[in-house]
C-alpha cells in the first residue's frame, strides 16, 4: 500500500498513560533500572521490537506483570529456544489454569447470561467458585483425575464455564463442542479423545425456535464407549426425560451430595494438557489440537491486558459459541478480573439490534463480534449509535474473517465514533491470536493495528524471504507459549509438522494471504489455501469480497478458482438480498466495482446466484468444498458444516461448463 488510508481513531492521552500497555512499559523499567535497552522503550512500537528481541525477558516480566498465581515458575524461561517445534517454556514450573481464573472470591457479579428466550442468570465471583468446588467433587466421584478427557456438547452457558474449571481445577483436559453440531460431527471429535464424562444439554433456543436435543444426545452417548457418566444439564425443561441415555444423570442430581468448599487446584507443569480444540474439519476428519495450562493462560493474559486492555470489573462480551475458540479467549477474562456477558442463541433475534440491547442493559465496555455481524447488520440498515446508549463500550473487537474498509466506517459512523476497533486474527492453531488491536496506536481504515507482543509475525514471499508492503503469507519465525503442544493421539508429530512447519524450515506457516505495511498494520487477503491464481497472479479471495458486498444488492458471496483451459478463473457466487435476481445490469456493476477498486485479473470470468452460502459452524464461508465440488471431487466431513444444505447450490451447475 503506497499511502496511508485514514486515521478513523485516535486514543486521548489520558486513555495512553491509563493503558495496561503504558503500566506494563513502567513496570519492566523498574525491574530492569540498569538495561539500556529496556530505558529507551517509549510506545507499544518499542515494545513489540523489544519482546522480539527479548523474548525470555519478555515472558518472564509478563508473568509478574499479571500476577501469575502459580506455586513454582522456575528460574529457567526457556529451553531449546532454536527448536519449532520442540522449545520448552517454563519447564520448571507448576500451575493451573482454574486457580488463576478462580482467584477472586468475592461479590463482584462475574457471569450475567441471556438466552435468546429472555431467560437470565447472574453469578458473583464467591457463587462461581463454590459451584466450581462441588462440580469438581462431583468428578472425583466419578473417577475423574489428571489427565482424563472431559467433553461438553452445550450452549454458551454459565454451566459450561463451571464445568470447564471444574475439570481443569483436577488437570483433566476439556472439550467442547456446540448442539448445533450433527452427530456424527461431535463422534468425529469426541470419538477420537475417548472422554471420561460427557456433558449434554436437553436442548437450545436459536432463531424463536426451541431445538431438542435429547435424542442426538442419547445417540453420542451410546456411541462412546469410554464414557462413565452423562450429565444432563437442563435448559428447556426442568425435568427432561433421560431414561433413554445410558449412564445418565440431572445436574441437580449430580451435584446434590456435595457443599462447597476450598478447591484443591492439582498444579501441572506448563505444558499439560488444558484444551483439545478441533479443526473445523471440512477437509477431512478434525484434528485435535492440544493447548496447554501455562501457554493457554499467559498468552490469553497479555491479550486481553496489554491489546485489549481488559482491567478489573470492565463488562466483557464476545458473541460465540461453545465450539469456536473465541469462547475459550473470552472466558479466560476471570482471570483479569472481568465480569462475563454471556449471550446464546441468534444475534439478531427477534430483532437486529438484539445484541446492542444487551449491551445498553449490561453497562458493556468491550464488545466482541464477527466481521461477518457487522457486515449484516450494516446491510439491514442498523444504526445503534441513534437508538441505544453506549456510553460504555470502549472496544470492539471483529474476528472470523477479514474486517473490510466499509466495515471500519459502519462502526465508526452508525455504531459509535469514540470506540477503539480491534480487528483480530490468529486461531484454534494457537487458541489466541497473531495480529490484534492496541489501544495506545492508531485505527487505520480497512487495517489490523498491531502484531501480537511477543511473536515474531513476518510476511514471506514465495522464496521465504520476509517483505514489507507485499502480499505473502503470514508466519511467526520465532517459539512462543501458546503454540500447540500436538495434536491427540499424532505419532512422532507427524500431522503437527505437516500442519505448520512443512513449508518454510523452523518457521510457524499459519495459512493466511497477509501484507504487512510500512507502519506495521497488517491487512488480510483471506486463507492461502484458497487465494485465486489467474495467469498465475496471487489474488486474496478477501480482496473480491471487499468490492462485491459493499454493494447493497448483494447479501454475501463467495469466490473460487475454477481449472479452466490450463488456467485458472475466477469464479463468484453471489447471494441476494430476497426478491432480486442477478441479471445482466447487476452483473456489470459487480465487475465494475471489481475492476475499479482492484485490478482487471480480479474481474471473475463467471457470476452465478445462490440461495445460501455454507459456512462453518462459527460462520466462515469454506471456500474450498465449493471448489471441490465444482471440480466434482468429494466433500469431506460435511457435518463440519452449519448449512450443509447450502452445497446443492453449486453442484453440477451447467454455467462452469463452458
Amino acid at each position: 500500500m503506497s499511502t496511508a488510508p485514514k486515521i478513523l481513531w485516535k486514543p486521548t492521552e489520558a486513555r495512553v498513560k491509563s493503558s495496561h500497555i503504558t503500566a506494563f512499559i513502567k513496570y519492566i523499567k523498574i525491574n530492569n533500572n540498569n538495561n539500556k535497552q529496556i530505558l529507551k522503550i517509549k510506545s507499544s512500537s518499542n515494545l513489540y521490537d523489544w519482546s522480539i528481541a527479548e523474548p525470555t525477558s519478555f515472558w518472564s516480566e509478563l508473568w509478574d506483570y499479571c500476577d501469575v498465581i502459580a506455586s513454582k515458575k522456575g528460574s529457567t524461561i526457556l529451553k531449546h529456544p532454536d527448536k519449532m517445534p520442540g522449545a520448552e517454556w517454563f519447564p520448571e514450573a507448576r500451575l493451573n489454569y482454574a486457580e488463576n481464573l478462580l482467584r477472586q472470591r468475592d461479590d463482584q457479579e462475574v457471569i450475567v447470561f441471556q438466552g435468546e428466550d429472555k431467560v437470565s442468570n447472574r453469578l458473583t465471583y464467591a457463587e462461581l467458585y463454590d459451584a466450581v468446588s462441588i462440580t469438581a467433587q462431583a468428578l472425583v466421584k466419578q473417577g475423574v483425575v489428571k489427565g482424563d478427557r472431559v467433553a461438553a456438547f452445550l450452549p454458551n452457558l454459565p454451566d459450561t464455564i463451571i464445568f470447564m474449571l471444574a475439570a481443569s481445577s483436577l488437570g483433566a483436559l476439556w472439550s467442547s463442542c456446540s448442539p448445533d453440531f450433527g452427530t456424527q460431527g461431535v463422534l468425529d471429535r469426541f470419538g477420537q479423545i475417548k472422554p471420561k464424562i460427557l456433558i449434554g444439554v436437553d436442548g437450545y433456543y436459536y432463531n424463536g425456535k426451541h431445538i431438542d436435543t435429547l435424542d442426538k444426545l442419547g445417540e453420542i452417548a451410546n456411541s462412546l464407549t469410554s464414557l462413565k457418566k452423562v450429565i444432563v444439564v437442563p435448559y428447556m425443561g426442568s425435568k427432561p426425560k433421560i431414561s433413554a441415555i445410558n449412564k445418565s444423570v440431572l445436574l441437580n442430581d449430580f451435584v446434590r451430595p456435595f457443599k462447597p468448599r476450598t478447591i484443591q487446584f492439582e498444579q501441572v507443569p506448563f505444558n499439560h494438557p488444558l484444551f483439545i480444540m478441533f479443526s473445523s474439519g471440512t477437509t477431512g476428519v478434525p484434528k485435535c489440537i492440544v493447548h496447554g495450562h501455562g501457554g493457554t493462560l499467559l498468552q490469553h493474559l497479555k491479550e486481553h491486558r496489554l491489546h485489549t486492555d481488559l482491567k478489573v470489573k470492565d463488562r466483557f462480551f464476545y458473541f460465540t459459541t461453545c465450539g469456536w475458540m473465541m469462547w475459550n479467549w473470552l472466558v479466560s477474562g476471570l482471570a483479569s478480573g472481568a465480569t462475563l456477558l454471556l449471550f446464546d442463541g441468534a444475534p439478531t433475534y427477534p430483532k437486529g439490534d438484539a445484541l446492542f440491547d444487551f449491551a445498553e442493559a449490561e453497562r458493556m465496555t468491550i464488545f466482541g463480534t464477527s466481521a461477518k455481524y457487522i457486515d449484516a447488520i450494516s446491510k439491514m440498515g442498523m444504526q445503534p449509535a441513534r437508538t441505544h446508549k453506549l456510553s460504555h463500550l470502549k472496544t470492539i473487537t471483529s474476528t472470523g474473517s477479514p474486517l473490510s474498509p466499509e466495515s471500519f466506517d459502519y462502526v465508526y459512523t452508525k455504531i459509535k465514533k469514540d470506540v477503539l476497533l480491534s480487528s483480530i486474527s490468529g486461531g484454534t492453531d494457537i487458541v489466541s491470536c497473531f495480529v490484534l488491536g492496541d489501544p495506545t496506536l492508531p485505527v487505520y481504515r480497512g487495517e489490523i493495528q498491531q502484531r501480537g507482543f511477543g511473536l515474531n509475525v513476518q510476511v514471506f514471499n514465495d522464496l521465504g524471504k520476509p517483505v514489507i508492503g507485499e502480499k505473502g503469507e503470514l508466519v511467526c519465525t520465532g517459539t512462543f507459549p501458546s503454540m500447540p503442544i500436538g495434536f491427540w493421539n499424532d505419532k512422532d508429530d507427524k500431522k503437527y509438522l505437516n500442519a505448520y512447519f512443512s513449508r518454510f524450515k523452523n518457521t510457524w506457516c499459519h495459512g493466511d494471504f497477509i501484507e504487512l505495511t510500512p507502519r506495521g498494520t497488517l491487512v488480510i487477503y483471506g486463507r492461502s489455501d484458497a487465494v485465486l491464481n489467474p495467469g498465475g497472479v496471487r489474488i486474496g479471495t478477501a480482496e473480491i469480497y471487499r468490492q462485491v458486498e459493499k454493494l447493497d444488492s448483494v447479501v454475501e458471496s463467495l469466490v473460487i478458482g475454477q481449472n479452466w483451459q490450463d488456467d485458472t478463473r475466477v469464479v463468484l457466487f453471489v447471494r441476494l438480498r430476497d426478491g432480486l435476481q442477478l441479471d445482466e445490469a447487476l452483473q456489470t456493476k459487480i465487475k465494475q466495482s471489481i475492476r475499479a477498486n482492484t485490478t482487471p485479473r480480479h474481474v471473475p470470468a463467471k457470476i452465478l446466484q445462490v440461495a445460501d452460502i455454507p459456512r462453518t459452524k462459527s460462520g466462515k464461508i469454506v471456500e474450498l468444498a465449493v471448489r471441490n465440488l465444482v471440480h466434482k471431487e468429494s466433500v469431506k466431513n460435511i457435518e463440519a458444516l452449519a448449512n450443509p444444505e447450502a452445497l446443492i447450490h453449486f453442484k453440477n451447475r451447467e454455467e462452469l461448463t463452458t
